[in-house]
Parts: structure tokens; C-alpha cells; sequence
């Protein structure tokens, strides 16, 4: 695979004298493990990232994880979580989405990364970047451009954050958990970020005696949930049972303790401490007894201004001290005493001063270097006055001057100070230049603020100050640092949107706070429109309208542009309730929608009855004007049709005729013209009134339409009917008589016709006539035999012809060994013989039928 230039394996395989392809699969490999790296690297920043996802089954997972956390806390305290607000939201802070944050490098702390926490302020760092930071806070504390004993001190480095220092031995230099029982805490997904998941047991602070129930945590340990028994605070109420955090408790009664003038007593309800100062006023004398004024019984002790000028012991002077209420004391001249310079010691009495000694004083002058040269004296000695060669502090200059003035040169520094950005410019510096007293104002990462701090080197410290960032009505706040409030998604707030509906509804629907517009209004209108009715569309406020024909193009270089949506208030739709509406004819109600609910024509006729109460008006359906309200509601009105058709009433049974008049109410007049029929033999034609043929019976009209003629119809029997003109089917009876004859038509007698159909009557042969039957049976059988005997001489002559004719045509060319076979007599004549025969046979029968007949 691969031109063979590859192993099963995958990996490369050389191949000889091919440098080019050596390369080219040398590169393909390097581009392969950077895409594995990368890959990798996604996996695990995506996997082992704190802030999870804003969805659903983040939140559920985040709620079961904290609810584990608070297990043991909350069955100790009968599941009373009040006290644990701050330790939540340090653990909340763990799980959304860039809320922990390294304040030194700015990223987000991942759950796969080794981190430190801060005692003081509880902010997470990264383990690197802590050590980093720990290293050049010491190193810019103990730089020797500022002192050279500072590298043999101990001094602390602050947390970034809350400036809480720490010693250089507490430099961290492993990864532990919160509470810091289990080193590199391993990842589980179902526990906090960095929590190794056993009880925290960490000391309560204040200190109580007891540790925290809680699983490892972020954050500061909740107050302490056992339960002690204490009493109040003045100790006379009953001991109860209390939360060990809550243990000192006041029981609202007079506090009752002496206060400090030893007089009154507090008056306060029970409290905690000190009781305050006595707030009344009385007359109190001061230390040495002397005054008496009004002071607070808070302040008993007070000095007044009078020396106390009480006789000493020595009897020669007085107590100079002001208000006093300790003995005075010795006289303070009494005892040895030392000459000014200290070098010689003399006994006298308090009242003699002591006498100078005429040494040279030698007491070293304010310059540190020469000593005084008058005699013992009294008083300061006088300034250095002698003169020396003086470097200036810069070490460029010398000049001669008396060694109580200071020599600096104009000299200005030229050195860089500590902060590797500014001149020193001090005049006459010895070198060891003051740190920079200028402020950096450098602006910081947030990009909001400025560095404080004095002019420094290297990157400022991170920004100290943190935002709150915020939902859109400020109920849910998240706190990140400075900066970060760019590039973090706003909390999420299950606090329902408090914003005024923009539509016209009084509520808008309920949603949770969001930032940007609220969301299309999805209630129903409701507006009440002109028909009374509300309207039941979805709320058409603030629609979204395509705006068409605002823009022209210039020509057809211009590329079309996007249509522009505006929001814009949209009228309410036509009504569609459906209201019942009776049509224009009265026939139908029908539900129309309310805008159109207007009487309308169905497809029905009008079908109400006209004038001549025949016919019905066939006009589709019309609005019809009642002329009287009692009248009938079906009967036409102007609008209708007028009847312009003929009478169509039905005649009388036999009159053809139509009414002379128009359609007409009620019966039609007689009938008084003539009809014009024929008879019943339908030979003559008779002219009779219409009304009297129609007005007869039966027997009247029999005699009315009778010709009074024979009836020319034929009987069955072939003979006329010998009735009158008659209607029906002539009588059966014929009385006319006939010939009736034989079988062999010779004999014959006349008979009535109707005994012959009736079959009384017949006429047999008699001998005679048989005979003669008999002989003219046996003529026709001889005729017919001599017809087949003729027919059969006949045909054998003109087959003896044939054969004639065929045997000179024969041919000469036979074979030798033909065998001729003879043929039997009947082949050769049955041809002959069944001719005649079959003839003789149709003869017979056609002359047996005649007979018959």
C-alpha cells in the first residue's frame, strides 16, 4: 500500500536511492504526530475543562454534585443548607463557564491542572504561575540595588489577590487538594474540580473544637453545625441546646453587671464583652484631691493642672510633678553627683550646685569624629568647628570646610534606578539610589484600570479588582476579574423577565431574563374588533414587514442588496367567527365568516308561488320585498318573475285541447270546439262537439263515434263482421257458410263456418277414393324407377368415354418390373351403381311428402 513505500505497521520504511520520497515521508510524519498532538490536546482542554456547557445536563449533573458535596452538612443540620450561600457560591464559581480564573496569567483554570488556593481569600491559582509569582516577589523584595541585608532576611511574598503574606518556607511546591489530605487529586468527572472527594475535616475559624462535614471543598468552611449546650451571655438563663456557630446567644434580659465607676450597673440587655461605659454623670475629685467636677462615672480618674509643690524630705525644695497621687519621692539633687563631663563624683548638700572639674570635657561633637576641646561646662556642647577635607557624597568632588557642614556637589545622578526605566537625577547620590518614587500608571491587562504601584520592573501585577458580571435584571451576578467581563457569557437567571410588554397586553409571557429584544408575543390578540368579536390571531404588535421597492438599482452592475425587515404594527385580519346568515330567498342559514356575514343568493330558485298559483318564480335567489307582513311569506313579491306561460292545467279526460286562456288561478272555462275523430272501423271521419264527447259515458260515446255502417273487419275465419260499426274485437261466431271437402279434395259439402273452427264438423274419403290414391302411388314409383334406369345408362357412357380418352394419353416409358394390379369389380362400377340408386331414393321421399299433403 502506497507504492510499497510503507509497513504494515504504518511506519516509514527506507527505500533506496529515492532521497525525495525519503523527505516527503519524513515530513508526513512530523505533520501526522503535530495533528495526533493537537487532536489530543483538544480532547483533553475539552474534556477536562471547569466550566461546562450551559445546558441542561450540565445543570442536573452540577446540581447532583453539590448535593452530594452537601450530604453529610445538611443530615447533621435536619437539611437546613442557609448557613452554606458562601460555600456555594465559591463551588459555583467551580462550574461556570470561565468564573475561576488564574489572576496572574489570565486563563481559565482546567480541571487537568495542577492549582493552589489561597488561604486568606480563597482565589485559585495555577500551581506554576503561584511558584512564578512567589519567586519574583522575593526576588524584587531582596534586590541588592535596594539594600545588601535584604538577601539575608526572611521576607514574605503576598497573594496577588488579597496581599495576604506568606513566608518563603510556605512557598507551595506540590498539588494538593482543598482541604490537602491527597496529593495530585486524581480527575473524576463526579466531583468537584480539584476536590479529592473525602470529608474535609478541616478546623472550623474561629477555632471551636470541632472540623467540617463537608466533602472537600473551595471556599471557606461553613459555620460549625453541632449541636452544644450554652448559656447566655450574662449567664442566667438555663443552658440550651444551639449550634456550636451560634452558641453565644443573649437572652434579652438586664444585663445586671457592676461597671467600672463601681457605682451603677449595666442596664443593657445580655450581651456579649465588656459591658459599656457608664453613660451617667457625678461629681469626682481628681488624683491629688484638690477639685471636684462633674465627669462622666466613665472617666473617674482625672488629673488637674496645679504642681504638686509638696515639701521634700529635704526640706529645701518642693515637688515640681503635676497632679499626683503616689508619694513624691526623694529629692533629686540629694546623694552623689557627677560634674558635667561626668569625670569626677562630689557629695553635697542639695541646696550647693555641683562645681565643674577644669578637665578638658572630650565629649565626642554631633559629627561622631572629633571630641569638644573646652574645659567641663556646662550646657550643650558648641558645633565641630575645625576643617577637614570633605568628599562630596558622589565620591567626585573634595573640598576643604568645617566638619559641621554637610559638602554635596551639583552633581546630578546619572544611574537607572530599581524600576530599570527612569534616571536617578538626585544631586550628589552616593550610588545607592532610592527606589523610584514615580507611579507606574501603566494600564493593566483589563485594559480598565492603571498600575498603582511605584515604578517597577517587568510586567505589572494583575489587576486586583473584580466585576460583577451580570444578568440583563442584575438578580444573578457572577464575580471574575477585571477584564474577563469581556469574553464571559453573562449567568444564566431562572428569574422570570421582568420587562414591560412592548404589544399591547397588560402581561407579557412567561420567560426567563435574557439580554436583547424579549421574545415575539405569542398570545392572541384579543382586540376587540368593530363586529364585537375579539380578535384570535396570534399578537401582530410588533411583525416583522419585508420592505420592497426602496431601493432602485443604478444598473445591472449593482449587486441586488438584502431586503430590509422592519417591525411595524400590523392591522387586525378580517373577522372569521362564523356567524349564522340566513340568504336573500329565505331557504337556507348558513355560517359565514363575520366580515362577509351579508345576505347572499344561493344556488336555489326562488320557488316561491306567483300570482297564478301555478308555477313558482324560477329566478335564483333574490331579495324579495313583503308588501303586508300577514300575507304568506312564500308568496312572490315585485321582485319575483311574471308568469308569461300558458295554461297548463290538466284537460278533461278526451280533450285535446289546450286552455284559450293565459295561466290562470282556478278551473279553466269549457271546452266548445269541435273534435274532429274517426269512427270506430276508422273509415269516417265524424265532427263532434268537444264538450259533449268529454261529458258523455260510456254507452253515449260507443253510439257518439260510431258510423252506423257494416264493420269492415275480417273474422279469424277469413269472412267480414256482419255488426255495425262497433269498437273492440268483432264476434267469434261466424254464421256465413262454407265448403268443406276431403283428404282428396273429390268429395265436398257446404257447413256453417263457425261448427267448422269448432271442429263438430268433418268430411271423410270414402273407397273410391283410396283406390284412386293407391293407383296413383304406384304410376309415381314407376316413373321414378325408369328415371334412375335412364340416369344409370347415361352415366355409364360417359365413363366408357373418359376411360377412352385417358388411355391414349397414357405413356409408353414403364418400368419392366411394374406389377399391375387389377382392381374388383365393385371399385370399378360402385360409382355406377350408387348414383342411380340414391336418386331413386330422393324421388321417393319428395313423392311420399306430396302424397301426405
Amino acid at each position: 500500500q502506497g507504492g510499497g513505500s510503507h509497513s504494515f505497521s504504518g511506519q516509514p520504511v527506507p527505500v533506496p536511492h529515492h532521497p525525495h520520497k525519503l523527505s516527503s515521508q519524513k515530513k508526513f510524519d512530523e505533520i501526522k504526530k503535530a495533528n495526533q498532538a493537537a487532536a489530543k490536546k483538544l480532547v483533553e482542554d475539552q474534556f477536562s475543562s471547569s466550566s461546562e456547557d450551559d445546558d441542561e445536563d450540565a445543570e442536573v449533573k452540577q446540581g447532583k454534585i453539590l448535593a452530594k458535596t452537601f450530604t453529610i452538612y445538611t443530615s447533621q443540620t435536619d437539611g437546613d443548607s442557609s448557613e452554606l450561600e458562601r460555600t456555594r457560591q465559591y463551588m459555583n464559581e467551580a462550574f461556570q463557564s470561565g468564573a475561576m480564573t488564574c489572576l496572574i496569567c489570565i486563563a481559565s483554570v482546567k480541571r487537568n491542572q495542577a492549582v493552589w488556593s489561597c488561604c486568606g481569600c480563597f482565589c485559585i491559582f495555577h500551581l506554576v504561575c503561584i511558584q512564578k509569582w512567589a519567586k519574583d516577589s522575593l526576588f524584587l523584595v531582596s534586590s541588592p540595588l535596594t539594600d545588601d541585608d535584604f538577601g539575608k532576611k526572611d521576607y514574605p511574598w503576598p497573594c496577588p489577590k488579597c496581599r495576604f503574606e506568606y513566608k518563603r518556607s510556605e512557598t507551595p511546591s506540590r498539588y494538593y487538594c482543598y482541604c490537602g489530605k491527597v496529593e495530585n487529586p486524581a480527575l473524576d468527572p463526579w466531583l468537584v474540580p480539584h476536590s479529592c472527594g473525602q470529608i474535609c475535616e478541616r478546623e472550623f475559624k474561629p477555632s471551636c473544637g470541632h472540623k467540617c462535614l463537608l466533602l472537600c471543598h473551595p471556599g471557606p468552611c461553613p459555620p460549625c453545625p453541632k449541636m452544644v449546650t450554652t448559656t447566655c451571655h450574662c449567664k442566667k438563663a438555663k443552658p440550651v441546646p444551639r449550634r456550636c456557630s451560634a452558641k453565644e446567644w443573649s437572652c434579652r434580659l438586664p444585663c445586671g453587671r457592676t461597671l467600672l465607676c463601681g457605682q451603677h450597673t449595666c442596664e443593657n440587655s445580655c450581651h456579649a464583652g465588656d459591658c459599656q461605659p457608664c453613660p451617667r454623670v457625678s461629681k469626682q475629685r481628681c488624683i491629688c484631691g484638690r477639685q471636684t467636677a462633674e465627669r462622666l462615672c466613665a472617666s473617674p480618674q482625672w488629673q488637674c493642672d496645679q504642681v504638686c509643690g509638696k515639701c521634700l524630705p529635704c526640706g529645701n525644695h518642693t515637688c515640681e510633678r503635676v497632679c499626683h497621687a503616689d508619694p513624691c519621692g526623694d529629692c533629686p539633687r540629694s546623694g552623689k553627683r557627677s560634674c558635667p563631663c561626668e569625670k569626677s563624683k562630689f557629695t553635697l548638700p542639695c541646696t550647693e550646685d555641683v562645681p565643674t572639674c577644669g578637665d578638658s570635657c572630650d565629649k565626642v561633637l554631633e559629627c561622631g569624629i572629633h571630641k569638644c576641646s573646652q574645659r567641663c561646662h556646662r550646657g550643650p556642647c558648641e558645633i565641630c568647628r575645625q576643617e577637614v577635607e570633605k568628599q562630596c557624597r558622589c565620591g567626585k568632588h573634595t573640598k576643604r570646610m568645617p566638619c559641621h557642614k554637610p559638602y554635596l556637589c551639583e552633581t546630578k545622578c546619572t544611574k537607572i534606578r530599581d524600576c530599570q526605566k527612569h534616571q536617578c537625577r538626585r544631586k550628589c547620590c552616593s550610588g545607592n539610589c532610592p527606589p523610584c518614587d514615580q507611579v507606574c500608571g501603566r494600564t493593566l491587562g483589563c485594559r480598565n484600570h492603571k498600575c498603582p504601584s511605584g515604578c517597577h520592573r517587568g510586567s505589572c501585577n494583575p489587576c486586583p479588582e473584580t466585576v460583577d458580571v451580570k444578568c440583563n435584571c442584575g438578580k444573578t451576578v457572577i464575580k471574575v476579574p477585571c477584564g474577563r467581563e469581556r469574553t464571559i457569557k453573562p449567568p444564566k437567571c431562572k428569574q422570570l423577565c421582568s420587562r414591560p410588554p412592548t404589544c399591547h397586553h397588560s402581561t407579557q409571557e412567561k420567560h426567563y431574563c435574557h439580554f436583547g429584544r424579549c421574545p415575539p408575543c405569542r398570545q392572541s390578540c384579543q382586540k376587540t374588533l368593530a363586529c364585537g368579536h375579539l380578535c384570535p390571531v396570534s399578537c401582530h404588535d410588533e411583525a416583522l414587514v419585508k420592505q420592497t421597492g426602496l431601493h432602485q438599482s443604478a444598473g445591472p452592475w449593482e449587486q441586488p442588496s438584502e431586503p430590509a425587515f422592519i417591525q411595524t404594527a400590523l392591522p387586525c385580519p378580517p373577522c372569521e367567527v362564523p356567524v349564522p346568515v340566513e340568504c336573500l330567498g329565505q331557504h337556507e342559514v348558513s355560517p359565514l365568516p363575520c366580515h362577509s356575514a351579508n345576505p347572499y343568493p344561493c344556488i336555489r330558485f326562488c320557488g316561491r308561488l306567483l300570482d297564478c298559483q301555478n308555477h313558482i318564480c324560477m329566478k335564483e335567489c333574490h331579495r324579495v320585498t313583503k308588501l303586508n307582513s300577514i300575507e304568506d311569506e312564500k308568496k312572490a313579491g315585485p321582485e319575483c318573475l311574471q308568469c308569461e306561460e300558458e295554461c297548463t292545467k290538466p284537460r278533461p279526460s278526451g280533450c285535446p285541447h289546450r286552455c284559450v286562456l293565459p295561466c290562470h288561478p282556478g278551473d279553466c272555462p269549457s271546452c266548445l270546439q269541435m273534435l274532429k275523430i274517426k269512427c270506430h272501423c276508422k273509415l269516417s271521419i265524424l265532427y263532434i262537439e268537444c264538450l259533449k264527447l268529454t261529458c258523455a259515458d260510456l254507452k253515449e260515446k260507443e253510439l257518439l263515434t260510431s258510423c252506423k255502417n257494416q264493420c269492415p273487419k275480417e273474422l279469424p275465419c277469413g269472412h267480414r263482421c256482419k255488426e255495425i260499426c262497433h269498437s273492440g274485437s268483432c264476434p267469434l261466431n261466424c254464421s256465413q257458410k262454407v265448403k268443406l271437402r276431403c283428404l282428396c279434395k273429390r268429395l265436398k259439402k257446404e257447413i256453417q263456418c263457425s261448427k267448422i273452427k269448432e271442429g263438430q264438423v268433418s268430411l271423410e274419403c270414402d273407397a273410391l277414393c283410396k283406390e284412386m290414391k293407391r293407383k296413383a302411388s304406384e304410376i309415381k314409383e314407376a316413373e321414378a324407377k325408369a328415371a334412375v334406369e335412364e340416369e344409370k345408362r347415361r352415366q355409364q357412357a360417359e365413363l366408357e368415354a373418359f376411360e377412352n380418352r385417358l388411355k391414349g394419353r397414357r405413356k409408353n416409358k414403364r418400368r419392366k418390373d411394374e406389377v399391375e394390379v387389377e382392381q374388383s369389380s365393385w371399385q370399378k362400377y360402385k360409382n355406377l351403381i350408387m348414383l342411380p340408386v340414391f336418386g331413386v331414393a330422393v324421388v321417393m321421399v319428395a313423392w311420399l311428402m306430396v302424397y301426405n299433403d
